[in-house]
Parts: C-alpha cells; sequence; structure tokens
C-alpha cells in the first residue's frame, strides 16, 4: 500500500490513498503501511504516512466546473446578441415596406422604369415619351463605373446611364455575369458604351489592379457609383481577412473611391461637379458601429454585421463631402437609399422570409428598376448638381441616423479604414 500512497503525485491519486486508509470502527487502520524498501524515494513516502496522504487529498485542486447560472446567463446573452439585430433589421424592413405599399396604393409611385432619355433620343429607346418617369438630359462623353452593375438594382443603373449616352464600366466579379450584362444590354442598340472589367471588392489586391487597367485607358471618370454588397451572408472573411459585410460593403468601396479620387477631382469642373454615389439602406438607421469591434469578433450577427457596413457607408458618405468641400474639389458625394427591392441579396434569410417574399414581392416590393431610380436620379439629375452629403429616398433630400451626424464618429471611422486599407489618412490635416 506504500506505493499507492506515493503515487500521489498523479492527478486524482491522493484521493484514492486517502480513501484507503480511512480508519475502522476499532480505531485501527484497514490496511497497515507495509516495510518501506530501500531507497531515499520510498523512505519519504514511508514517512508521510496515511495522514500526509490526507492532507494532500484536502489540497489538491480540483478542475473548475461552470457554474450552471454562470453558464446560462452566458448562453442567454449570446442568444440576445444575435436576436436584437435580427428584430431591429426586420422591424426596419417591415416599416418601409408598409410605407412602399402606402404610396403604391395611393398611386404616388407608378411602377414604370425610373429614367427615361431626353427628347432627343427618346425614340431610340423603349422606354421613350410615354415614361411618366423625370426627362434627364443626355449624358454623352461622359464616364461612369458602377460596382455590381452585372444584375438587380446595378445592372438597371448601367442600363439607363448607357440610354443617356455615357459610357459605363461594370466592375464585378464574374466575368461571366459581366460580359452577359454587356451583350443584353448593347442588344438595346443604346448610344452609349458598354465594357466590363473584373473587380472583387472582397479583395485589396484586386480592387487596385482594377483601378491599374482603369487609369491605363486614360479616360475621365465624372460619375462612380457604390452599388455592389452582400447581405446577411454567414460569418466568413474576405481575403484579407476582414469580415465580409464590413469588407466588401465597406471597405472595398472605400479603398476603390479614394484610390479613383484623383481621376474624379480632374473630370469635375465648376459647373458639372464629378459625382460619387453610394448605395446604403434603411437599415443603417438600426446600425451600431463598433469601432472596438468592426470585425464583428465578440459576438457575430448576419443582421447586426450587415446594417454596421450599411451604417459605416453613410459615416464614410459625409466624412468624404466634408473633405471634398475643404479642398475646393469639384466632385460631390451622396448616399442613396434604394428601399426594399426584389433582388437576389435575399438568398441567405430564412426560409420563411423567402416564401413570404415569393408570394409577396410583387405588391410589396419594388422592382430592381424602381430601385435604381434614386441612384440614376443622384448620378445625373440637374437637381443635385453641386449637391452634397446628402442622404436620398425616392428622389428626395431625407434625414439619415442622428449618429451619422456625428463628426467626430466619422473621422474616427475614416482614421480606421485607412490604416485597414492601407492608405495615408490625409484628412488628419482637414479641420
Amino acid at each position: 500500500m506504500p506505493r499507492r500512497a506515493g503515487a500521489a503525485a498523479r492527478p486524482g491519486a491522493a484521493v484514492t490513498a486517502a480513501a484507503l486508509s480511512l480508519p475502522l470502527a476499532g480505531g485501527r487502520a484497514a490496511l497497515p503501511p507495509a516495510p518501506a524498501r530501500p531507497g531515499p524515494a520510498r523512505r519519504r513516502v514511508h514517512r508521510a504516512g496515511p495522514q500526509a496522504a490526507r492532507s494532500t487529498a484536502r489540497l489538491a485542486p480540483c478542475p473548475p466546473r461552470p457554474e450552471p447560472a454562470a453558464a446560462g446567463r452566458e448562453a442567454a446573452m449570446s442568444l440576445l446578441s444575435a436576436l436584437v439585430p435580427l428584430l431591429r433589421v426586420y422591424r426596419i424592413g417591415l416599416l418601409v415596406i408598409l410605407h412602399q405599399l402606402r404610396r403604391r396604393l395611393l398611386f404616388l409611385r407608378p411602377r414604370c422604369p425610373p429614367a427615361a432619355v431626353s427628347p432627343q433620343t427618346s425614340a431610340q429607346s423603349p422606354v421613350g415619351a410615354a415614361s411618366l418617369s423625370p426627362v434627364f438630359p443626355t449624358q454623352n462623353g461622359k464616364v461612369a463605373i458602377v460596382t455590381g452593375g452585372a444584375k438587380g438594382i446595378g445592372y438597371q443603373t448601367v442600363k439607363h446611364l448607357a440610354r443617356l449616352g455615357m459610357h459605363v464600366i461594370i466592375a464585378g466579379n464574374s466575368e461571366n455575369e459581366g460580359q452577359e450584362a454587356v451583350r443584353k444590354i448593347q442588344e438595346e442598340a443604346l448610344t452609349g458604351k458598354v465594357e466590363f472589367l473584373y473587380c472583387d471588392l472582397a479583395s485589396m489586391k484586386s480592387i487596385r489592379q482594377f483601378v491599374q487597367r482603369f487609369r491605363a485607358k486614360n479616360c475621365p471618370l465624372h460619375v462612380l457609383v457604390n452599388n455592389a454588397g452582400v447581405m446577411m451572408v454567414p460569418e466568413r472573411k474576405t481575403e484579407d481577412g476582414f469580415e465580409e459585410h464590413f469588407g466588401l460593403n465597406y471597405l472595398g468601396h472605400f479603398l476603390l473611391t479614394n484610390l479613383l479620387l484623383d481621376t474624379l477631382k480632374q473630370s469635375g469642373t465648376h459647373s458639372h461637379n464629378a459625382r460619387i454615389i453610394t448605395v446604403s439602406s434603411a437599415t443603417h438607421y438600426v446600425g451600431e458601429l463598433h469601432l472596438n469591434d468592426l470585425q464583428s469578433r465578440c459576438s457575430y450577427s448576419p443582421h447586426g454585421a450587415y446594417a454596421q457596413s450599411k451604417l459605416a457607408l453613410v459615416l464614410f458618405t459625409y466624412r468624404l463631402q466634408h473633405l471634398l468641400t475643404a479642398n475646393g474639389s469639384h466632385v460631390t458625394a451622396n448616399v442613396v437609399d434604394p428601399g426594399v427591392v426584389n433582388t437576389d441579396l435575399y438568398k441567405h434569410v430564412f426560409w420563411v422570409i423567402k416564401v413570404a417574399k415569393w408570394m409577396t414581392a410583387w405588391l410589396f416590393f419594388k422592382t430592381p428598376e424602381e430601385g435604381a431610380s434614386t441612384s440614376i436620379y443622384a448620378a445625373v439629375s440637374p437637381e443635385m448638381e453641386g449637391a452634397g452629403g446628402c442622404y436620398l429616398y425616392n428622389e428626395t433630400r431625407t434625414k439619415s441616423a442622428d449618429v451619422a451626424y456625428d463628426e467626430e464618429l466619422q473621422r474616427r471611422l475614416w482614421t480606421e479604414s485607412c490604416k485597414m486599407v492601407g492608405i495615408s489618412d490625409e484628412s488628419s490635416r482637414v479641420p
């Protein structure tokens, strides 16, 4: 039995030794210790005896056990952190849908294509004079870039800008979809030119390569539409390790805009400013910007991450306009809200939402053409000449979330974004 007492150095062995040396009713030990074998180690164990084994058993640390109450609180907080953004996003989405339905039922917004060309070219367009939407002036000789222009809102934006005579470059991450969009638009015998250039907004390297290819064309840039985005995707990272909503929706456009800014400044004039249009969403009203956790590492919610990226786009636009104004640049920056639009962005939502959308989208949702109308308005409307720092919804200037006007938050986000994408922060010299 001394050999078992000597095993107290192993985890749990001390408890076994103590259990075997409990006294019996007669006062004698159940198993008296045997004589120790020669050797200093054995003599030390023999001298320790059962009493030391019992002492070791009392002092041996036990593995920590999570308290049921603490574990329950942690699980509840985790569930709450995912549930609250979800409820906020769907609540604001429902309010927008109800507003769209009200406008439709009151015939305040007929379902028609959003942009007709000027009378000089209306005969060449299927939209033509029958359209009840605004008539915008031709844009011959002007150049535009539209991210995500191969489908959805972006495709309609490209198509209508091309109808107005613009040279439009689709920036997208799918060569097949991009070339197919170019072919379909060109089949309509438009006056403008449309082409595709590859650009993956989830890759800083791809964005820089796109800008290099564009600059090689030696053409001006009058309109940049930051339209592309993802919505409520499962937790995953971009090529550069950023959370995908924040990395693609926001940081990708942040870097692209900054790299193209010199070309935009050179293309804008006093009477015809170059224009930057960034597509956000009503979800920015319920978004929260966590400067200490922009990558949503602490607690990931696809709804919260999406709303944060859309809020970041509004903050970015306001800060950008402040810098452009301070530098006296002939460039304006505005942010648009397309509303709730029937596009492919909903492929990651719950199946119940997918079914409800499939059944009711014809009534409650805007068409991609209607969703593109505000982007087109911001890009070419004479009413927006020289106007920047606006939040536009249904071609109307609207108040954004209160937090979006926080200039200190705008500045801190801009500085942090510059560090993330690896560009110099020239805004530090601007008050």
